[in-house]
């Protein structure tokens, strides 16, 4: 007897539909009978309905089985349908590429949106509009460095990063900006540090002997008979 196994058939256009609706699909293209072949067709219809019984309910479901009938016949299935019939070069349109931004960030560590706020800010009129900014921003330029450095920088970096930044187009207060601190909070672990850790651990090694000492002569010292 002949084994047919699936590595030695033809491959499913649409898997999930199983290979018994294949080749009904084939069967279809084999009857001559145009009249027939509708109502063959309007029956496999309802069979591959009744496959996702609950997607019946939406609006575009019968629509979406007669595309997937003419996608399974490799577009060559001839039968009337109810709705347009779909073309192989409108299933097989490649997508639109995205663009993508090529621009270099000079400060990774800041971001690319505070040199953008920082640029906007030149052609703000308001004075202090901009000090407010500039004050914040610095603030939060400190953090972020912070978390890419882990040490918070001097207030004459940040003041310096930003002059350069905006192209000297802003004055900046920098009195003001040399008394900034940063709101971030530093979470410290609750390990020890490694220094730490090892002198605890040296001290607790010093101590063990004197505490076994203390125990033994306490459970084994010398005994008084209370008899006379």
């Amino acid at each position: 007897m002949r084994k047919n196994y699936n590595y030695g058939r033809r491959k499913l256009f649409l898997p999930e539909y199983g290979r018994h609706i294949h080749e009904m699909i084939d069967t279809l293209m084999r009857i001559e009978d145009r009249r027939e072949r509708n109502r063959q067709a309007r029956a496999v219809i309802a069979v591959m309905g009744n496959l996702n019984p609950l997607l019946r309910d939406t609006a575009d479901f019968t629509h979406k089985l007669w595309d997937h009938l003419f996608i399974m016949s490799d577009f060559q299935l001839d039968v009337d349908s109810p709705y347009p019939r779909p073309s192989r070069q409108e299933l097989t349109v490649a997508p639109r590429p995205l663009r993508y931004t090529q621009g270099r960030i000079a400060y990774k560590h800041y971001g690319k949106y505070v040199q953008q706020m920082i640029r906007s800010l030149a052609e703000e009129k308001d004075g202090a509009a901009v000090a407010r900014t500039v004050d914040n921003l610095a603030r939060y330029m400190r953090a972020k460095s912070y978390e890419y450095n882990q040490e918070h920088p001097n207030n004459e970096v940040i003041v310096k990063d930003i002059k350069r930044m905006s192209g000297g187009a802003i004055e900046i207060d920098e009195v003001a900006l040399n008394n900034i601190r940063s709101d971030y909070k530093q979470h410290f672990s609750a390990r020890p540090q490694k220094g730490a850790a090892r002198s605890q651990q040296r001290q607790q090694q010093k101590n063990r002997p004197q505490q076994h000492a203390r125990a033994f002569s306490k459970n084994n010292g010398p005994r008084h008979n209370s008899t006379k």
